[in-house]
């Protein structure tokens, strides 16, 4: 039997007190209840199973008995080799809810487990591979989206970031509303909102150009002729200061700037039969006409680029193949240099560079659009894409990834990634964007942008968002 000590009450009389607190009644010779399996603070455990939650690593004192191990919501983000031997019984691993981005070689190789053949569904160029026939490398739990982050209530057909005074601006040319619109973007709202407009009653392109602290806008304009316009900051307004040559540039399509030499230019693209395509540069009391390019060519594009430091002109015209012009230093002008294969109808071109090489994507609106590469004397054809109704082939790159965007005005806009290994580019997004003339990637802050004028419709702007698979 179970015994307990007790006092003796004053009198002599023996009063057994049960202590509550300080007695425990067993059977005499009965043994004590079984210690519980050794447990995390994060677990909870059985002789042979244990569950985890949130636990911050692998967790180190489960019974070896273990034979079934569940984790949800760890937190931590690898799993290195051999993060199981110390659970040499482990039979069943359920990962759930994690964000695993490393799981070390070595808890299936190893086992004794049969796991069936498990096979890819994405993204394309993995469907149908079975998993385990895939390379470390291969897997990539990142990918990115474009979605829309700012409907603009009105139609554009250019758009132009400029930076003035540390503070973000968006110049759009918009011809049904006889301005163009300068929007400043709001790094508390994060979003662009109106800031000036300038009068253009058929405005086609607004080229912000920030210069010795000076904003100059070059308003081209299909009739009235063109003007540049100074920001003023005693009135804070824009005001005229001068009228471009209306004999040489007499239906203006696109406008390019740039440096050379620490001197400012621009370039305007005519695309009339009797104006030409035309350079100007900037001195001390506004800018004056330079040099005329390319006359009587309809013109409807420019583009400039720099390559082993020489600045070159690729002009685009419906009439021709895009001509190559390089700037001579002793002259200080541009000279003819030679022609981008023989492609016609080519509505817009423009470059950029993957690692050391140079390509161009040549926008049609009739037949293929075509990618190509400069291989040190002339272009050579890398990529066809379709594209009836184009006027916007625009690439451009967001950190590490090289995009394009390839407008229509009869579908949608295809958003294509560069595949660097294969030396092209791989559809990636459909944008639904109606006749698109622009598109124009904006770092904003933490945000990047890419703004889409449309001239049938609402201006969409979309943010650049990366998603994690893996979640």
């Amino acid at each position: 039997m179970g015994l307990c000590r007790g006092t003796r009450a004053p009198g002599g009389s023996a009063l057994l007190l049960l202590l509550a607190l300080g007695c425990v009644w067993m059977p005499t010779g009965a043994r004590r209840p079984p210690r519980p399996p050794p447990c995390p603070p994060s677990c909870s455990c059985t002789r042979d199973t244990a569950f985890c939650v949130d636990s911050k690593a692998i967790p180190r004192n489960l019974p070896p008995e273990v034979i079934s191990l569940t984790m949800v919501n760890a937190a931590f983000s690898e799993i290195r080799e051999a993060a199981f031997a110390h659970i040499p019984s482990l039979q069943f691993l359920l990962l759930n809810s994690n964000k695993l981005a490393l799981i070390g070689d070595g808890w299936l190789e190893t086992t004794n487990t049969t796991v069936p053949a498990v096979f890819c569904s994405s993204p394309g160029q993995r469907q149908g591979q079975r998993i385990r026939d895939l390379a470390l490398a291969d897997f990539e739990c990142i990918t990115t989206d474009f979605v829309v982050h700012q409907v603009l209530p009105f139609q554009a057909v250019s758009a132009e970031p400029f930076t003035y005074a540390s503070d973000l601006y968006l110049a759009l040319a918009q011809p049904g509303a006889s301005s163009c619109t300068v929007l400043k973007w709001d790094y508390v709202e994060r979003k662009l909102r109106d800031f000036d407009r300038i009068p253009a009653h058929s405005a086609v392109h607004c080229k912000p150009i920030v210069a010795h602290e000076q904003l100059y806008v070059v308003v081209a304009q299909l009739f009235g002729g063109s003007y540049i316009y100074r920001w003023d900051t005693t009135v804070d307004k824009f005001i005229k200061i001068q009228d471009i040559d209306s004999q040489k540039t007499r239906k203006p399509n696109d406008i390019e700037a740039f440096q050379i030499e620490g001197d400012w230019y621009f370039v305007i693209a005519d695309s009339s039969k009797a104006g030409s395509t035309s350079l100007y540069r900037l001195s001390q009391n506004g800018f004056y006409s330079h040099q005329a390019l390319h006359a009587w060519h309809r013109d409807t594009d420019v583009e400039y680029v720099e390559n082993e430091g020489k600045p070159r002109l690729i002009i685009s015209s419906s009439s021709q193949a895009p001509v190559i012009y390089q700037w001579n230093r002793a002259q200080k002008q541009f000279a003819p240099q030679g022609e981008v294969g023989d492609v016609l109808d080519v509505q817009m071109v423009k470059h950029f560079k993957a690692k050391r090489d140079h390509f161009l994507c040549l926008s049609r609106y009739i037949g293929d659009s075509k990618v190509v590469r400069w291989e040190g004397q002339r272009f050579v054809e890398l990529q066809t894409l379709p594209s009836r109704g184009s006027m916007v082939m625009q690439p451009f790159a967001v950190g590490q990834r090289q995009y394009l965007a390839l407008g229509s005005d009869f579908s949608f806009t295809h958003v294509y990634l560069w595949e660097e290994e294969k030396q092209k580019f791989a559809k990636f997004q459909e944008l639904s964007v109606q006749a698109p003339r622009a598109f124009r990637y904006v770092p904003a802050a933490d945000v990047q942008l890419l703004l889409a004028p449309s001239f049938k419709a609402n201006t969409l702007v979309y943010r650049h968002v990366v998603v994690d698979l893996s979640l």
